[in-house]
């Protein structure tokens, strides 16, 4: 998959003190100090088979002092206290929560405080680390730096027919005054259209879903089957929501083809962990 800026692999692990493996935003960190952004990896945690070893998600099994302890890690490695830990219950649909002071630490230690039904987070308060859980479905990034706003999506082919990379958008738009033009966003490690084959329904829905999806699929060589570009077509709603193409980043990596890296649901049966991706606004820097 072609980085949409036609530059280096914008996650990479950066030179921080850390216990756990993650990627990092390089260039948004070095751009913009006040903000920490990334994604997890599989490696560094200490979840047991078929979780191992830093499972971020409380949702599928594993031991919730283990999750708990892979993501103090995490939160760790970010620059947060595990108390800026904020989270919603998935649905893969496209509604957005506005996060605010009264909703930091929800869902860190239990799924039941989670903020309710949202696959979309944005904010513009300092102190608060929004995180998102994947294992396939592909991670999005937003950030507004002329009012300091971020966001962050979760879009599995679902909410990404429904479109939950433009409502990011129009909710940072309408809420925070955010121009798109002067807006940037990432696209992370999902899984690719080297490995992602679906059927004629998951296409049919692709299809009706508007006019920029017809180059974000092949046919497969089983009759029937095609294989989905997800993070090309996020990318496409991306910028059809605004983003200029040159501020949209888009990741090389496949979660399906690194298992070595990363967590894929469909690689690996259904049986395993999930990453987590994080965006926050540090409390130290928030001037200047």
């Amino acid at each position: 998959m072609a980085n949409t800026r036609m530059n280096s692999e914008p996650f990479a692990h950066g030179e921080r003190n850390t216990d756990c493996s993650v990627l990092f935003l390089n260039e948004w960190m070095e751009r913009f100090p006040w903000l920490s952004a990334g994604f997890t990896t599989r490696r560094g945690g200490v979840s047991r088979e078929p979780w191992n070893t830093l499972n971020c998600a409380l949702h599928v099994g594993d031991a919730p002092e283990d999750v708990a302890a892979n993501r103090i890690r995490t939160a760790s490695a970010a620059g947060f206290e595990f108390d800026a830990w904020t989270c919603a219950e998935q649905v893969h649909g496209s509604d957005i929560g506005i996060v605010t002071k009264e909703h930091r630490g929800a869902g860190k230690m239990s799924r039941e405080d989670a903020i309710a039904a949202k696959d979309g987070l944005i904010t513009k308060e300092p102190g608060i680390m929004l995180t998102a859980f994947f294992a396939d479905c592909v991670p999005l990034w937003f950030v507004d730096p002329d009012h300091r706003a971020i966001g962050i999506a979760h879009a599995g082919w679902r909410g990404s027919v429904a479109d939950v990379a433009g409502k990011t958008v129009e909710a940072m738009r309408s809420i925070f005054g955010s121009d798109p033009s002067r807006m940037a966003a990432a696209v992370g490690p999902s899984i690719g259209s080297c490995c992602y084959e679906v059927d004629d329904y998951v296409i049919d829905q692709v299809k009706a879903a508007g006019e920029i999806s017809g180059d974000v699929f092949v046919p497969a060589s089983v009759p029937g089957k095609y294989m989905l570009n997800l993070s090309k077509y996020n990318a496409k709603k991306i910028a059809k929501a605004g983003i200029l193409a040159n501020r949209i980043e888009i990741t090389g990596y496949c979660t399906s083809c690194h298992t070595d890296l990363f967590f894929s649901h469909r690689k690996e049966g259904g049986k395993t962990g999930r990453m987590a991706a994080w965006i926050a606004i540090r409390e130290e820097v928030t001037s200047g």
